[in-house]
């Protein structure tokens, strides 16, 4: 493949809830469900992303993240899962989608998020990326995104393979797409059946239909635990047929589909062998267990806030509200990070500096178990408890974001500041200073830039460390 895969569209939150039931509610005649567990993932588009890096592609997913709690969330899953985000700001809150379970079977789904928001403005990154794609996998959910015009412009002067998973309440497909995959539902959404037609006729009819009023290459509908129907330039549609039974949780069966269709694509396969790769994976995919079998465990949700002194300025609930005062009044978001253990002038310094540069400054700090990772098990000796509350004392520090990734990509993924700050050696090496650091490449996903400030001459965590310890063994 000469570039990334790209999955562009809505993302979800998905959050399955398993529980036992044996008795009613005793003023309803409902069942209560009592929970057990729930495992949170990526939905919609997300999915369809996860799925494709699980295969070892190299995979953008260009989505919409709102600055709430389910954002934060899905940028650290997302994160964990080998997805590169390039991430579009989304007003409102992030749509999830939650599944009470007893004994495998799903009892209720209950949604929340809203009416879907308006999607920003696409970067330069993000259309550069588009047209160095390898495939480009549409996974629109209705939400927006694929709406974008900056973003369907884009999608038309791609030569990548274009596959595009429609949703009844999104828009029509970009002309000249090389795949569409819809459902069978959708496809009698989209192209009313005639009474009395058979399944397979109301498939045919449908896909023709599509094809012809988008120009698409091709048209395969899936079936369920029939397969598929490919319908392309010939008037005869190709029956691709599961290869065997595949009975189970279907939640995610067509993203899977869509996903294996587009890496195929890919890598040079025809569209009809395209369409038999994905009803394979597919069919795998529902018989070995679906969605709980298929993703690994999920990463552990970034801190929701500390309690104690300081304690309303640290956490994802802090962030999310600043980042909503700031935004909406036009402001400037200002983000620096790193571990801040022992707490000294240079960090205050590199603090002072940076919040002068905007109108918030919000910190990401590394938690116990980063530290840990990149540092060794001996630090760091401050907790991030204790590392939070005093880096949120200070009058030029607005909010603390705690991660447990070694690096800050996926907070910033979330966060999106304008402006990223760093100190220290990057500001006396010479040549270009905001290229040599970590975080340039995953600012320029949404435009943001990135600058170092001086840093104060000989103060370093690890020397006070060092100096402590040899005297108290003088």
């Amino acid at each position: 493949m000469r570039g990334p895969v790209v999955v562009l569209g809505d993302t979800l939150l998905d959050r399955d809830v398993e529980g036992v039931v044996n008795r009613l509610c005793p003023d309803s005649p409902v069942p209560v469900l009592d929970e057990t567990a729930a495992t949170d993932r990526p939905g919609g588009a997300g999915l369809a992303a996860v799925f494709a890096a699980a295969q070892g592609a190299e995979v953008v997913l260009v989505t919409a993240l709102a600055d709430d709690a389910g954002g934060a969330r899905l940028s650290a899953l997302l994160a964990a899962a080998g997805v590169q985000v390039y991430p579009l700001a989304l007003s409102g809150a992030t749509p999830e989608k939650i599944r009470l379970r007893a004994r495998g079977r799903v009892l209720l789904r209950h949604d929340r998020g809203g009416m879907s928001g308006e999607p920003g403005q696409p970067s330069d990154e993000v259309l550069r990326v588009i047209g160095a794609a390898s495939a480009v996998l549409v996974s629109d959910y209705g939400r927006g995104v694929a709406r974008q015009p900056a973003l369907r412009d884009a999608l038309a002067a791609t030569r990548a393979p274009v596959v595009w998973d429609p949703h009844p309440r999104g828009p029509a497909a970009v002309p000249g797409i090389h795949l569409a995959t819809p459902n069978e539902s959708e496809v009698r959404e989209l192209v009313p059946a005639l009474p009395g037609a058979s399944r397979l006729a109301t498939a045919s009819r449908g896909a023709q239909g599509l094809r012809r009023r988008w120009r698409a290459g091709a048209v395969a509908v899936t079936l369920g635990g029939d397969g598929a129907l490919l319908c392309h330039a010939g008037s005869t549609p190709l029956v691709v047929p599961t290869p065997g039974s595949a009975e189970g949780d279907t939640c995610g069966a067509g993203d899977r589909f869509a996903a294996a269709a587009s890496l195929a694509l890919a890598q040079g396969a025809l569209v009809s062998e395209a369409v038999q790769a994905a009803v394979a994976e597919a069919s795998a995919y529902v018989a070995g267990g679906g969605v709980a079998a298929a993703l690994p465990p999920p990463a552990p949700p970034m801190t929701a806030g500390v309690v104690g002194r300081g304690g309303d300025r640290v956490g994802v609930a802090a962030v999310a509200t600043l980042l909503g005062e700031v935004r909406a009044a036009g402001g400037t978001v200002v983000a620096t990070g790193g571990c801040f253990d022992l707490v000294h002038a240079g960090h205050v310094a590199t603090l002072q500096a940076a919040r002068q540069l905007g109108d918030c400054l919000i910190v990401c700090l590394n938690s116990d178990a980063s530290v840990a990772g990149l540092k060794g098990p001996d630090r760091p000796v401050m907790s991030e408890g204790d590392r939070s509350r005093l880096l949120a004392a200070l009058s030029c520090v607005d909010a603390v974001l705690i991660f447990d990734e070694p690096t800050p990509d996926a907070a910033l993924s979330w966060v999106r500041p304008d402006i990223w700050v760093k100190g220290g050696d990057y500001a006396t090496g010479g040549g270009d200073a905001a290229a040599t650091l970590p975080e340039a490449e995953v600012l320029r996903r949404w435009g943001g830039n990135t600058v170092v400030v001086p840093y104060l001459d000989g103060r370093s965590t690890t020397d006070m460390i060092v100096r402590s310890i040899g005297e108290r063994t003088r």
